[in-house]
């Protein structure tokens, strides 16, 4: 340890401290967890030079207010908002110097739903099973944040912080109005009928505002309707699963989705941008499926 902390002065709807995750655990009915955006997540560890291990915070549409308890330096990713220090504006998407005692309030989402707030050396509250990452359904990990909470921060690695050598966030993204969800078919697209199955690629769905870190769940689509009656034995789930329940409306599995599940998966949205999407789709925003290259 540093010495070095960040306290929660206002720990918004829900914060909490994200890494990489613990994939390799589900045989112990352990989930991956994780950052949601994890392109986001990354970008945030690279602009300050830490490694890609290393945890940071993930709010959800209003944001966080911390207040830094020695100098430590950080940087705010994800959903575009305003960012200030001790009342004043400073840089979203760059490294920012925090002097000890000044607060940090990173603001509502202006567009997308997740923030990324890293700290130079990592939040070095204790690993389990390898991991920082709080996870939703297991409960596993530290405790959702909460004002008063104290975060230590740990170490800063050998590499430098990138503000100077020209790493910058992309240019700031608007309002997203569709989120298109590439789809690799199977295991068990044989359960829908056929015609249901070709309607689903030329179907819209909305996003759910039940949707949270284990799924994204649509509505106000077309039912998948299922081909075979039965009962499906509950089988392994992985990231990007797309589970359809008995109202037939897909579900997306995100970092905290459950190992197993017994409701057929028509589909899986491969890793990488377009999941990193979803993490930051509103409630509202239409959903398409198109098949995967």
């Amino acid at each position: 340890m540093t010495g070095a902390a960040l306290e929660v002065v206002r720990a918004g709807a829900l914060t909490t401290v994200q890494d990489l995750g613990r994939p390799g655990y589900a045989h112990l009915g352990v989930p991956r967890s994780g950052g949601l955006d994890a392109g986001a997540l990354g970008l945030a560890n690279r602009l300050l030079g830490n490694p890609p291990e290393a945890a940071a915070l993930e709010t959800t549409l209003d944001g966080v207010g911390l207040r830094a308890l020695a100098p430590v330096t950080v940087a705010v990713t994800g959903a575009p908002c305003a960012v200030r220090v001790s009342g004043r504006p400073v840089a979203w998407g760059a490294p920012v110097w925090l002097r000890a005692g000044a607060e940090l309030e990173v603001g509502r989402a202006e567009s997308g739903v997740r923030s990324y707030v890293a700290v130079r050396g990592g939040v070095a509250v204790p690993p389990v099973l390898g991991s920082r990452s709080t996870d939703l359904l297991s409960g596993l990990g530290p405790a959702v944040l909460a004002a008063g909470a104290v975060l230590p921060v740990g170490p800063a690695g050998p590499d430098p912080v990138r503000g100077a050598d020209g790493l910058r966030a992309p240019a700031t993204p608007g309002t997203r109005v569709e989120l298109v969800l590439p789809l690799r078919p199977g295991p068990r697209a044989d359960w829908f009928e056929p015609a249901s199955l070709a309607a689903l690629w030329r179907a819209e769905f909305r996003v759910s505002p039940a949707s949270n870190r284990i799924g994204l769940r649509t509505e106000a689509g077309p039912r998948l309707v299922r081909g075979r009656g039965g009962e499906l034995p509950s089988e392994g789930m992985v990231l990007g699963a797309v589970q359809v329940p008995p109202d037939g409306l897909p579900v997306v599995f995100l970092a905290d989705h459950p190992v197993t599940g017994g409701y057929p998966v028509v589909g899986v949205v491969p890793p990488g941008p377009a999941l990193d999407a979803a993490a930051q789709a509103r409630p509202g925003v239409r959903v398409r499926f198109v098949r995967a290259r």
